[in-house]
């Protein structure tokens, strides 16, 4: 385990730590005098240093439940006015995650509240198990929230119903069929919203997981003229293009096998130690008679524990380039050990990818 790994986790759990308890505690008390903060902390400190982040989240959730003085309808309120009185983002997704929990009876006003609750964090964990519940009532709910003034909704909109989000359990009938959720990324397809963007992407490129076929039908009717438009359409496809699919390399113009001659492709130094970096180079010349759209990559073959290999594609550059016309790339890749990906020692190729067709390969040693 390395250094990172150990530093990391234990930091992202502090965002639950004995400060932040003490947080809820006073706050919730100045707003409902009733409220037994010393309760609330002696159930939601409980073991709390062998606690996950998402273990803390839900145990302070169950904590807020069994002190707030009244029913859910009641207690709702009393969340709604501590909401923007929270000093973390993500610290405020506890209040989604009490409606989750103690609303699933109660769903018009569940619905208003995590509508709410987004604007401060966000409410995308807890919209999953009304979806869960009850899909086509929630999937309704949620084409509403696609065309909200508040970015904020508008996101959760979208992240919500992702089949495979990270963090949370996987939404099997929308694995199976994602079209209850087709309306909702249309209306988000030209979102001017960055923050919309990114989970519309996110969720197109989920679906191409096990949809290929239906993302590529879908993107393929967009405009990609629209700088947002387009914008999703590049990252929505960016796990079929580094795979080299044809047709979402169509997509961007450029599925066909590309005319270019590999003057130069190069790996150096072709042996180092962990630590160190790669400078790849690469030198292409155009042997077309009309210029032509290039996705270029590289593909790394790193080195598994097993002694067998495993290959990571890295986007590059794209270009249009001119009949007779050359184009030179370079770039350094850091060869270290990061909390996703340890390295082994042994030979590693790197491959140079032009439009899903891969023209060259050298390679490096690698020593640990």
């Amino acid at each position: 385990m390395t250094d990172a790994t150990t530093e990391a986790a234990p930091l992202l759990k502090e965002i639950f730590n004995q400060d932040r308890l003490n947080h809820f505690a006073r706050e919730t008390t100045a707003i409902c005098p009733t409220f037994d903060g010393e309760r609330f902390l002696a159930l939601a400190a409980d073991g709390l240093d062998g606690l996950s982040i998402m273990q803390r989240l839900r145990q302070i959730a169950v904590s807020f439940h069994a002190v707030l003085p009244g029913g859910f309808e009641k207690n709702i309120e009393i969340l709604r006015t501590l909401a923007p009185r929270i000093n973390h983002g993500f610290a405020s997704i506890t209040l989604p995650e009490y409606v989750a929990l103690y609303g699933q009876d109660h769903f018009d006003l569940s619905m208003e509240a995590l509508a709410f609750f987004t604007r401060f964090g966000s409410s995308e964990f807890a919209i999953r198990h009304f979806l869960q519940k009850d899909l086509a009532r929630t999937v309704e709910v949620m084409k509403g929230w696609s065309t909200d003034e508040n970015e904020h909704v508008r996101r959760l909109a979208s992240e919500g119903c992702r089949p495979r989000l990270p963090w949370s359990f996987q939404l099997k009938p929308l694995i199976v069929d994602p079209s209850p959720v087709s309306p909702i990324l249309e209306n988000l397809k030209s979102d001017p919203s960055l923050y919309v963007r990114k989970s519309v992407a996110n969720h197109l490129n989920d679906i191409t997981k096990d949809h290929p076929e239906w993302v590529l039908e879908k993107l393929e009717t967009w405009d990609q003229t629209d700088a947002r438009t387009g914008w999703i359409m590049k990252q929505a496809l960016r796990t079929l293009i580094k795979k080299g699919d044809t047709r979402a390399l169509h997509v961007f113009g450029a599925g066909h096998k590309a005319d270019v001659e590999v003057e130069a492709f190069s790996v150096t130094p072709s042996a180092l130690k962990l630590g160190g970096a790669v400078k790849i180079t690469a030198k292409l010349a155009s042997t077309a008679s009309k210029e032509q759209k290039l996705l270029i990559d590289y593909a790394v073959h790193y080195v598994k524990k097993t002694g067998g290999t495993s290959k990571k594609v890295f986007k590059w550059k794209e270009l249009t380039l001119a009949p007779g016309a050359t184009v030179e790339l370079a770039i350094s890749r850091a060869i270290r050990d990061f909390t996703t990906r340890i390295h082994y020692a042994g030979r590693h190729p790197v491959d140079l990818v032009v439009n899903g067709e891969v023209l060259a390969t050298e390679a490096f040693d690698l020593t640990t």
